[in-house]
């Protein structure tokens, strides 16, 4: 058997695979056998490294050189240099890798983006090919599930995962342990345990990514866990618009199928558990557990009352299991390290870690994983890298249209379920939208309201009916209409919404609303009383002026205006008539001496 000397590691993840990580890959191969290095040097492709703004990523080992932004003609480069002559591509490394002043790399875990992090989630992304069984075999993988088939009684299980104190990563924050307790205790022969992959909060990707780079791990926690309450079928209800991490998914359950994983009599130990995928299309309301299920059975997805929970009378009316990939992909480290080594991260009441997904105004966009715990200063300032282009950081959106907005005043917040709670936001499944100084408050309820008025099943009137009411009031205030009334009228509503909604969806729908009512109230007094949005996104409530000292009467502006509302003389400053100006900023752009402002 031949042992590679080197190994290629390159991102297979949806955004660096939309960056063009296929091709680098194809060229690397090609490009390895050109030079007579394709036994020498092994090329992998794993899942997310949670860098995504710097994709597409490769890491080349033993050096632990992290290569950023590569392209298909830097390959050769790559090869060349550094795989046969032992040079590095100094000009494509990440530069924070690199030591000032030497030529030494540094190690990932010294990096910024990394060094707050703690990754058990994550553990084997970006570390294995999530396609080969035996890689996450190489890495403990099913460890767990034979010590639990050959250690551990179902009670142990139950009570190892209590012990834990992991608490259910999908939103709502339940004890995982109690849940499969109430499961284990129902009354009936057939049982399901069942997952969560539907992720459809705007910006959230920390599921489709575990399922991409380590879906082993999932399948294997899925198995204890029906070990634990009793049952031998399991269902994954995933999203269709996540391609690769369905393919990966079936490629797994295959693989473990042919090694003996799943099926019957696991282990020789008598215990049979199989596995199927089910698609989801794409409906906001099925990530509410009762809606996953209905759709699961065939039925359009709709919530319905609560008791009895699915615990008791889930999938056709049988005692099912129900959490989120995040929650299983703890699992197995819980098993195999101790209830008490999970038990010691984190907080007094929020135990272990937590995925984000980082995104919006922030430097370092991508995947992280900090012990619960960790500030939102530190996530934004520290692992994200702060503000693009020295603005200022305003809020930040966390738990996605059922989340809240937290301000700058309230940035040295630990992220736990209590703290956010208490502070009018949600942790939901983990998406954080970063907003800087140009983001209008007004607007940004306004937007996720709109997600949630076109995602509601329309199945009870307050969700169906009250959201819609909600988004109308905001529309009339972003479009300088709105009355102090107003603001009195959307508190009441919201109120209203969150004590009628039949599901936790419509529940929490208002608290985008609410937060920015309590945090931001000032921007919906400007909109409202002033007839001004703070931060000029309100396209009715903005106007563009030229400034008469900075104008030089070029005449650029005017020839851009797309409705001729900008007059004026050669060598004078020019004028906007107010009245004809659609507010669509292209004088603004096309200006060479920023004479125009909003």
């Amino acid at each position: 058997m031949d042992i590679a000397r080197g190994h290629v590691l390159v991102c297979g993840g949806t955004g660096c695979t939309s960056s063009g990580s296929e091709n680098i890959i194809k060229e690397m191969e090609e490009q390895l056998r050109k030079n007579g290095l394709e036994k020498e040097i092994k090329v992998v492709k794993t899942g997310c490294f949670g860098l995504c703004a710097l994709g597409p990523i490769m890491i080349v080992y033993p050096e632990g050189a992290f290569y950023s932004r590569v392209q298909v003609e830097d390959v050769k480069e790559i090869v060349e240099e550094h795989l046969l002559k032992g040079r590095i591509v100094k000009r494509l490394l990440y530069d924070e890798t690199i030591h000032e002043g030497s030529d030494e790399i540094k190690s990932l875990n010294e990096v910024d983006f990394y060094k707050k992090q703690m990754r058990v989630a994550l553990r084997n992304c970006g570390v294995i090919n999530p396609e080969v069984i035996d890689e996450y075999i190489a890495f403990d993988g099913y460890k767990a599930l034979g010590k639990v088939l050959t250690e551990m009684t179902p009670e142990e299980v139950i009570q190892t995962i209590k012990d834990s104190g992991l608490r259910g990563r999908g939103g709502g924050g339940f004890p995982t342990g109690m849940k499969w307790d109430f499961t284990a205790k129902a009354q009936g022969e057939q049982k399901y345990v069942a997952c969560n992959a539907d992720e459809g909060d705007p910006g959230a990707f920390m599921d489709r990514s575990i399922l991409e780079g380590d879906p082993h791990s999932i399948i294997e926690a899925m198995a204890i866990a029906g070990y634990a309450v009793g049952a031998d079928q399991g269902y994954i209800y995933i999203r269709a618009e996540y391609p690769i991490a369905v393919k990966r998914l079936q490629i797994a359950i295959d693989q473990a199928k042919e090694y003996g994983l799943l099926g019957e009599n696991i282990f020789e130990t008598g215990f049979n558990f199989n596995l199927e995928l089910r698609l989801g299309a794409g409906a906001f309301v099925c990530g509410e557990e009762t809606a996953l299920l209905t759709s699961i059975e065939g039925k359009r997805g709709e919530p319905r009352p609560r008791p009895p929970f699915p615990a008791v009378k889930g999938l056709w009316g049988k005692p099912t299991l129900l959490n989120n990939v995040e929650t299983y992909a703890n699992v197995c480290q819980i098993i195999l390290n101790g209830a008490d080594w999970f038990a010691s991260i984190g907080t007094e009441k929020s135990k272990g870690t937590k995925v984000f997904a980082l995104g919006g105004k922030i430097n370092n966009t991508g995947l992280v994983e900090i012990p619960m715990g960790t500030t939102l200063r530190e996530i934004v300032e520290d692992i994200g890298g702060g503000i693009p282009n020295g603005k200022k950081f305003k809020a930040a959106q966390t738990g996605g249209p059922s989340g809240g907005c937290i301000p700058a005043s309230l940035m040295d917040t630990p992220i736990d379920y209590d703290s956010l709670i208490s502070i009018g936001s949600m942790m939901g499944s983990g998406g954080l939208i970063v907003m800087d100084e140009d983001n209008c408050m007004v607007d940004i309820a306004k937007f996720f309201l709109e997600f949630t008025v076109d995602e509601s099943c329309g199945k009870c009137t307050p969700c169906r009916i009250g959201t819609k009411r909600l988004y109308e009031i905001l529309d009339k205030i972003t479009k300088g209409k709105g009355t102090m009334e107003d603001l009195d009228r959307l508190e009441e509503l919201c109120e209203s919404i969150k004590a009628g909604s039949l599901c936790g969806l419509g529940q929490t729908a208002p608290n985008p609303v609410l937060s920015t009512l309590r945090y931001f109230r000032d921007e919906y007094v400007a909109h409202v009383r002033d007839k001004v949005c703070p931060a000029g996104v309100c396209k009715a409530l903005s106007k563009y002026e030229i400034d008469p000292e900075k104008c030089r009467g070029c005449s650029l502006c005017s020839k851009e205006c797309p409705v001729g509302a900008i007059s004026g003389e050669i060598k004078k400053p020019f004028v906007i008539d107010q009245d004809k100006c659609i507010k669509c900023g292209a004088c603004m752009a096309k200006c060479p001496f920023k004479a125009i402002k909003k």
